[in-house]
Formats: C-alpha cells, sequence, structure tokens
C-alpha cells in the first residue's frame, strides 16, 4: 500500500508541468556550473603561468639576457596582448639594438595605455636617439590618443543608449515627462557626438605603422626588382594606405611614398609581435 502511494505521487509529479520545469532548471544550473568549474581553473592555471613566465622575463632583463627577455615577452604577448609585457618587450629589443621593434612595441603599448608616462618617456627618448620624428596626428586622431580604443568604443555606447532610453522610457511607461530626463539625454547624446571624432581618429590611427628593418627600400612598384626611390629608417612611422599581394604602399611623414613588404612593417593597433 505504502509502495502504491509513493507511485502514484512520483506519476503525479511527473505529470506536472511545473515539476519538470524545475528539474529542467536544475539541470540547466548544473551544466553552467560543470562549466564553470572546467574552465576556471584553466584559466587560474594560465594566469599562474604567465605571471611565472613574466616574472622569468624580468628576470633574464636583469640578468642582462636581453634576447631571453624579448623572447620570453613575446611568448606571453601570444597568449595575452597587455600594455605591461609590451612595454618590457620594448625595453629589451631597445637593448638589443634592435630600434624598430622597440618603438613598435612602445607604440603598440601606447595604444592598450595612453596614460603610461614611462612608455611616453621611452618613445620620446628613442626618437630623439634615433633622430626619428612622431607620426603627424590630425587633431581628430589626438583627441582619440586621451583614452584607449575599448575606452572611447565604451563610453560612445553607453552614452548613446542612455540617452536614447532616457528619451524613449518615459512615453513607453506613459508617465509624465519631467525636465530632468530631457538634462539627462542632452548630457549623454552631447558625450556621444564628443566621441565620434575620437572614433574616427582611431578609425585612421589603425593605418599607422612603423618601419622594423634599418635601410628598408622603398619601392616604386610592388615588385622585389622595382626602382628604389629611397631608403627608410628602422623606428620610421608611415601610414598605410593600400595593399597589394605581399607589398604595402605607404607614406612617411616627410610625404615620401612607395611600396615596401609587409613584413617590413608593423601596425601599431595590432598586439601580438607575430601578426
Amino acid at each position: 500500500m505504502n509502495v502504491t502511494s509513493k507511485s502514484n505521487a512520483m506519476d503525479s509529479q511527473a505529470r506536472n508541468p511545473a515539476c519538470r520545469r524545475d528539474r529542467s532548471l536544475t539541470a540547466w544550473f548544473s551544466a553552467v556550473l560543470l562549466m564553470l568549474l572546467c574552465v576556471y581553473p584553466e584559466n587560474n592555471l594560465w594566469a599562474i603561468a604567465a605571471d611565472a613566465l613574466f616574472q622569468d622575463g624580468i628576470q633574464a632583463y636583469i640578468d642582462k639576457d636581453y634576447e631571453s627577455a624579448a623572447q620570453t615577452f613575446r611568448t606571453l604577448l601570444s597568449n595575452a596582448p597587455a600594455s605591461g609585457v609590451l612595454h618590457n618587450l620594448g625595453n629589451a629589443e631597445w637593448k638589443c639594438g634592435r630600434t624598430g621593434p622597440a618603438i613598435l612595441a612602445w607604440e603598440r603599448a601606447n595604444w592598450l595605455e595612453p596614460f603610461d608616462a614611462n612608455t611616453t618617456a621611452n618613445l620620446r627618448f628613442a626618437r630623439k636617439t634615433a633622430g626619428l620624428e612622431a607620426p603627424n596626428l590630425a587633431w581628430y586622431e589626438i583627441c582619440s590618443t586621451w583614452l584607449s580604443s575599448r575606452a572611447w568604443a565604451w563610453l560612445a555606447t553607453i552614452s548613446f543608449w542612455s540617452g536614447l532610453a532616457t528619451v524613449m522610457l518615459p512615453g513607453n511607461l506613459r508617465k509624465r515627462r519631467a525636465d530632468w530626463p530631457q538634462g539627462v539625454a542632452a548630457g549623454a547624446f552631447a558625450v556621444f557626438f564628443i566621441c565620434i571624432p575620437a572614433l574616427a581618429g582611431i578609425h585612421t590611427r589603425s593605418s599607422l605603422g612603423v618601419i622594423l628593418p634599418d635601410q628598408t627600400p622603398l619601392r616604386l612598384t610592388p615588385t622585389r626588382d622595382a626602382q628604389i626611390l629611397g631608403k627608410l629608417g628602422a623606428g620610421e612611422s608611415a601610414r598605410v594606405e593600400m595593399a597589394r599581394g605581399n607589398y604595402l604602399y605607404i607614406r612617411t611623414g616627410n610625404d615620401s611614398a612607395g611600396w615596401i613588404e609587409r613584413t617590413e612593417l608593423g601596425l601599431i593597433s595590432r598586439n601580438n609581435p607575430n601578426d
């Protein structure tokens, strides 16, 4: 009798939609928890390994083993680009006598973290030592350097949707319009419109790069046997205007223009040294 009653109760629960829904939610939460348990240990292990690798690079730099330090920092960047790693990679490359890669690493660090005074000072010192000019930037490109590209994107997104929500929600909720939502919306849209030139500057600055080898030949046509128009020094800044196969058409700060091989220039908007 007890067994039959228990069986009937179980059948009743199985037919109950609420019970089935509860079991589905339980299964879903269990699956999410299992994924978190699988992912987070891996992330923690990578964080521990990355920290140990970073300390190895710092120690190699202190021991004046600059080649090992540079290789260690490159390995770190292949997994997780970070301004601190790029800054130290630039230091190691400079000590190895590689002016172009050093300036590129510092420029990439500045792209991620424009407020780092040490990186800015290193760039200024390296260019002064090598007799190089900083890239010529338009006013909206200068504005784009005030924050990181990610920060500008977030600021534009948040300000736009905040302004739109402040305008639309009172009407949709059938509430009487007050003065303060209009003021908030006006402020949010003002911030959004300020972001537009900066976002345009980020887009145009993404074509900026750094010449890597010294005495890079500037070619008249995108071929290896083309006429040589001149030679570019390592660390010079240039803008990419077009690409054709393995060649890039660039323009330097002194308005020299021509073709170079792709491998001879590194774009500052890409933070992996292998790009």
